[in-house]
């Protein structure tokens, strides 16, 4: 695999190092998974069961920074699904704004 394929692979490997590689990635991919969670598939959990699946997002993350690591733009493909799904919420919004006006 070719490590070009990810613009935040390499600015994270330019500007940080390999040190801390994989814990900048790991924490970018854990934010815009979690982003992407609660504007697309989320529902009101009881507060135990909400830990759960933040737990496991954590354990699912750790596999896709490994994926990160290998140079595929997981978290690029993270960030543009949590952009389309905060611009769904936003419209979604604004159409029952609208209708409830009328």
């Amino acid at each position: 695999m070719d490590p070009n394929n990810s613009a935040i692979f390499e600015f994270v490997l330019t500007h940080y190092g390999e040190d801390y590689m994989y814990s900048i990635l790991y924490i970018l991919n854990f934010v815009f998974g979690s982003i992407a969670y609660k504007l697309g598939f989320a529902r009101k959990l009881p507060l135990l069961k909400n830990v759960f699946v933040y737990i496991m997002l954590a354990v699912g993350t750790y596999i896709l920074t490994i994926f990160s690591i290998f140079g595929l733009p997981i978290t690029e493909s993270l960030i543009i699904i949590s952009i389309v799904l905060g611009i769904y919420r936003f419209r979604l919004h604004q159409e029952r704004k609208r209708k409830q006006s009328i």
